[in-house]
């Protein structure tokens, strides 16, 4: 795991978009995993940017977003459809055929309908380069706390400490979803490319039990450390718990020195 500790959001939020951007660019038909979140926004906004001032060309990406609010319709402000949309999918050009978001509208045969989201991502060839945010609790995607680490895509309810976090977006009195359909754990370390993000002090427990903890289901970022490419872009109050902050800046600059591939 490579793990990248920048002064401020800011900054990982371009180092983010530029790893995406250098691998459309390498791969144009690349299959892409797109993630929500505050940090994404940022991410999206410089995709964008890139794309308008540098031509980046999304036209034949694919891309698969990780999970939706089950119970919100694609128009609604928290939709995850709707941020995507808003944030990046309006903005550049991929095609409309190749942009697969779980469906939040769906009332019934939860079981066909994952697998079926399962099957998507594996006629596409799976996903090449996969974009993770992490909760406070340390869940990627909504595979909360106890979610099995061979996980697939399913339903998912959410935590109380998830229910917390969320009741800010959420008008006062507005009835607001408990659970979402999320692709799981397994599926998202059979990617060939992870980037975690991770932005704030909020976050900072969290990415140390995901980077330098125990591998175990009550922090299901952990699973990150089975995977062979992973790199995470944290800032530095993400990275304040970390007891190792000074070897991963020595590791990123011998890296940098002898395989500049790896930092894409």
């Amino acid at each position: 795991m490579l793990v990248i500790i920048k002064n401020q959001r800011e900054e990982l939020e371009r180092e983010a978009a530029r790893i995406v951007a250098r691998a459309v660019r390498r791969n144009p038909s690349l299959t892409l995993g797109l993630a929500t979140g505050a940090t994404m926004r940022g991410v999206y906004a410089e995709l964008v940017r890139i794309h308008r001032e540098e031509g980046l060309d999304f036209s034949d990406a694919t891309t698969f977003n990780l999970d939706e609010y089950v119970g919100l319709p694609p128009g609604h402000p928290q939709s995850f459809r709707h941020f995507m949309m808003e944030n990046f999918f309006r903005h550049v050009n991929v095609n409309p055929l190749n942009i697969n978001i779980p469906d939040g509208t769906v009332r019934s045969n939860f079981d066909e309908y994952c697998a079926s989201y399962e099957a998507s991502i594996r006629n596409a060839g799976g996903i090449d380069l996969q974009i993770l945010g992490i909760g406070r609790n340390g869940h990627i995607g909504f595979n909360e706390p106890a979610s099995s680490l061979g996980s697939r895509t399913r339903l998912k309810a959410f935590s109380q400490e998830t229910l917390d976090d969320n009741r800010k977006f959420f008008a006062a009195g507005e009835e607001m979803p408990k659970c979402a359909i999320t692709v799981g754990i397994g599926t998202i370390l059979e990617a060939r490319h992870i980037v975690l993000l991770a932005a704030g002090s909020a976050k900072a427990r969290a990415v140390a039990r995901a980077i330098e903890g125990a591998l175990t289901a009550s922090c299901t970022a952990s699973a990150l450390q089975l995977h062979p490419d992973v790199t995470c872009i944290i800032d530095e109050e993400a990275a304040a718990e970390l007891a190792q902050k000074d070897y991963y800046r020595r590791v990123v600059e011998l890296t940098a020195q002898f395989t500049p591939s790896r930092l894409w």
